[in-house]
């Protein structure tokens, strides 16, 4: 007969799967809590007392702990002493391990949970023994998840054993579990520190494969989209219709997604190889997106779509009239639905908005570079006026529009707003003047009395003169140009006026 010791917190489907086992031979052997389930259950087991005749100590802190149980996980079947030694001391093996831990991380999530009180989830004996059973993986099948019952029953009723391959599967999902566990309670320690490390001296990157993708940015690559442990976004992402999401759909939907937490109001931007190429604010999403839209119709063509607030069937209307790839929304009716179902192949998804990261990680070849988002607020009566010309109250409203829009353009950018909408959009040039050039020859709309946004300071004054021939009367940037000097006499001469923020904002 072979042995499996079951210690649960979450006792999800344990009814079906340990009757399976005592159907099939497995003498159960349980900790106090998963015993009286069973029990409860009319489901055969030996509480672990019994077996290592010694109680749990310290109101259940101490229960697993004892060289009985460990010696019966972490025999070796093929090292004969290891077999002797336990014979000796009268110690059968135990075959499968199935542990779940204490819920730290959802019951720590609780702002009213005291520390003494969350303590005492984080489980010791339940850790360790995952981590005996899994280092013996070979002898000992760990099973860490309910939801790989159904396998388990799976494999044992077809194939009676379960393969090494399989074995060693659940061993990596053991040790995955433990290691993301780990980091739940540095970080919530590291949350009840006066001085709080932003950068830890270890970041554990333990990710979760939602996917495979078609392919990565080109066919020839692979690819695949990953999750954070236990993160909402996706959870709670519903994709109602249209192909796949893509590789390069998911980069350019994190950006929409990203633009269109930056405003309150009715808000649209339409993203293009993950740089905007339209974006305004409106009284509703359609006069949102049909703003957003007559910056560069051209370019929009096979774009995503994202939208701060619901999505009705005017504007769905509206969007089907032309090829997008991508519609995102917090909300959308039934009957924009309904219309979006004209075109079968348009991705339309819904994502819960208002979660936003803290770091940003990028990769870079043998390691990562690790920052802060780039998610400053601003305050209005921080900006500063260097110029002798003040900008009007409309031009201040455009030019913290153009200054938040901005942020999403590749480097280097400049961007020409007027009436809250973008007109002109130079994205990813070598060079600032290069920027505005292409901004200028791209606009469809008129320059004349717009405003103007550049991510870094204005290097020359080259940049500035070709934006207020073609009509902008306004800027913003961030300053720090050793030709700053230069550039605000440049502005004063033409009469426009300018704001220092002394932030840039890149985005390589």
């Amino acid at each position: 007969m072979k042995r499996v010791l079951i210690s649960v917190y979450d006792k999800t489907g344990l009814i079906e799967f340990s009757k399976f086992l005592v159907e099939n031979e497995w003498e159960i052997i349980a900790t106090r809590g998963t015993s009286k389930f069973l029990e409860k259950n009319k489901i055969p087991n030996t509480p672990i007392e019994k077996l290592i005749n010694f109680p749990e100590l310290l109101g259940g802190r101490v229960k697993t702990l004892h060289p009985f149980l460990f010696s019966a996980i972490l025999a070796r079947r093929n090292r004969e002493k290891d077999l002797e030694e336990i014979e000796k001391f009268n110690i059968k093996p135990i075959d499968m391990v199935v542990v779940n831990l204490y819920p730290f991380k959802e019951a720590t999530s609780r702002e009213e949970l005291k520390l003494d009180d969350a303590l005492e989830f984080i489980d010791i004996g339940g850790v360790s023994l995952i981590r005996a059973s899994a280092k013996n993986f070979k002898d000992v099948i760990v099973v860490v998840d309910p939801n790989d019952y159904s396998e388990i029953t799976r494999l044992l009723k077809e194939e009676k054993d379960i393969s090494f391959n399989k074995r060693i599967e659940f061993a990596k999902k053991a040790f995955q579990i433990t290691s993301e566990y780990d980091s739940y309670i540095f970080n919530y320690l590291n949350s009840l520190t006066e001085k709080k490390e932003f950068f830890t001296p270890v970041i554990n990157l333990s990710l979760l494969k939602i996917q495979e993708l078609r392919y990565g940015e080109n066919p020839h690559q692979k690819g695949a989209l990953y999750s954070e442990p236990d993160s909402p976004f996706f959870q709670n992402m519903i994709k109602y219709q249209g192909k796949e999401l893509s590789f390069n759909n998911l980069l350019d939907i994190n950006s929409a997604y990203e633009l269109c937490m930056e405003f309150k109001e009715p808000f649209c931007c339409i993203i293009k190889h993950n740089s905007p190429c339209g974006a305004a604010l409106g009284k509703n999403a359609l006069e949102s997106f049909e703003k957003a839209l007559q910056t560069d119709p051209l370019s929009a063509f096979g774009g995503i779509i994202g939208f701060n607030c619901a999505v009705d069937e005017q504007v769905a209307s509206e969007i089907v009239k032309s090829f997008y790839e991508v519609v995102i929304a917090p909300e959308f009716s039934e009957k924009a639905l309904e219309i979006f179902q004209i075109k079968k192949n348009l991705r339309v998804v819904k994502f819960p908005f208002g979660i936003l990261n803290e770091m940003d990680f990028k990769r870079i070849t043998g390691g990562w570079l690790v920052q802060e988002k780039d998610s400053i607020d601003y305050v209005k009566e921080k900006l500063r006026v260097v110029t002798k010309k003040r900008p009007s109250e409309k031009e201040l409203k455009d030019l913290l529009f153009a200054w938040k829009v901005v942020k999403y353009v590749k480097s280097n950018a400049i961007v020409f707003a007027k009436d809250l909408q973008t007109v002109g959009i130079g994205a990813g040039q070598m060079s600032r003047v290069d920027a505005a050039k292409v901004a200028i020859s791209k606009a469809r709309l008129p320059l004349k009395n717009s405003v103007v946004a550049s991510d870094a300071f204005f290097p020359f004054p080259d940049a500035l003169e070709e934006c207020i021939k073609a009509g902008a009367s306004a800027f913003i940037q961030p300053g720090g140009s050793i030709r700053d000097e230069e550039v605000i006499k440049t502005a004063d001469n033409y009469g426009v006026s300018m704001i220092f923020t002394g932030i840039r904002h890149f985005r390589h």
